[in-house]
């Protein structure tokens, strides 16, 4: 119970310093590298799967990723940019904050339903998986979004 208390309040932590670095990233241009560097720095995370405790099914793989996937479309459609000034800015969303908390709610809510009858070494691996497949499809969503108003600015 310890466990699932404390990697709750650590998503919690993470969800609230999201709010926080997007509200602080509208302010500034966005760019390719600030698109794609935050999934490039999670992967590193994918080296827990080195230890036997953490590894998963190909089929919990698939899971994962693709609830991840499905998640990652409330972030995709609330993430817009314009051009400002001769630059590319994300335009920040009053919903933005009500969606990721409703995800964690309901990403704890799966890790209780899960828990039960998965370790905590899988389960951690699984929602893992989960929130990089939710951060990778948002953030290539994102790149595409970026670089058809990049196109924009050329002409």
């Amino acid at each position: 119970m310890f466990w699932i208390i404390a990697s709750t309040v650590v998503a919690a932590f993470m969800a609230v310093t999201m709010i926080f670095v997007r509200l602080k990233a509208a302010k500034q241009p966005a760019s390719v590298k600030k698109i794609i560097l935050p999934p490039l720095f999670m992967s590193t995370g994918a080296f827990m799967f080195l230890f036997p405790v953490f590894q998963v099914d190909w089929l919990q793989v698939l899971e994962a990723i693709s609830v991840g996937v499905v998640f990652s479309i409330f972030l995709i459609r609330t993430s817009k940019f314009e051009i400002r000034n001769n630059d590319i800015y994300l335009i920040p969303s009053k919903s933005f904050v009500f969606i990721l908390f409703g995800l964690l709610a309901i990403r704890v809510i799966m890790k209780l339903v899960i828990g039960g009858t998965v370790s905590l070494g899988e389960t951690s691996g699984m929602f893992f998986l989960l929130a990089f497949g939710m951060i990778l499809s948002w953030r290539l969503a994102m790149l595409y979004k970026y670089k058809k108003l990049e196109k924009q600015l050329e002409y």
